[in-house]
């Protein structure tokens, strides 16, 4: 933690010179809050989603419509009962024609970017879900990471793909 205008804050996470508005194929991460189940239930090595967790899927699923100019496919995904893992993809849009690795603050607008994606997911999913379930949360951050190349994107891939089967040697099993 670093001290920022007499008060501390958590460093960030994401990768220094990157702009997450670029086109790019990114790994993402996000919890539920204290680890809680809230998705649905594992069964014989397959998620078995509940409503919540159907709720979470329909909502990934028109992520792509709802940002139409963005460019955006989605890849490979899966709900588990206290987390999600996907690989999305931005592609070129009018946004991010001329962005590169960058120096400095020079970053596209931050409602066109990886963050404001996940931002709007996250919000769509908790004002369905908390109709039903009041306390439902999602951690504050998330997880990401930029896939650079087909080796990462392939050991990502199966990772999520394996996700149900190795549920109980996951580290977000509890």
């Amino acid at each position: 933690m670093t001290l920022f205008n007499n008060k501390y804050r958590v460093e960030t996470t994401r990768l220094k010179n990157w702009d997450y508005g670029s086109a790019a194929p990114y790994f993402i991460t996000i919890c539920t809050i204290n680890g809680e189940h809230f998705f649905g239930e594992l069964q014989n090595d397959k998620m078995s989603l509940n409503a919540i967790g159907l709720t979470v899927k329909n909502e990934w699923e028109r992520t792509p419509q709802i940002r139409p100019d963005m460019n955006l496919t989605l890849n490979e995904f899966v709900i588990m009962p206290n987390h999600f893992h996907a690989i999305i993809c931005i592609g070129e849009n009018r946004f991010n024609k001329n962005t590169k690795d960058v120096e400095g603050n020079k970053f596209s607008p931050q409602s066109k970017n990886l963050g404001a994606i996940i931002g709007g997911f996250k919000s769509s999913v908790s004002k369905k879900v908390r109709a039903i379930i009041p306390h439902f949360g999602w951690q504050e951050r998330y997880h990401d990471h930029v896939i650079r190349d087909d080796e990462s994107y392939l050991r990502i891939q199966q990772y999520i793909l394996n996700n149900p089967k190795n549920w109980k040697d996951d580290k977000f099993y509890s």
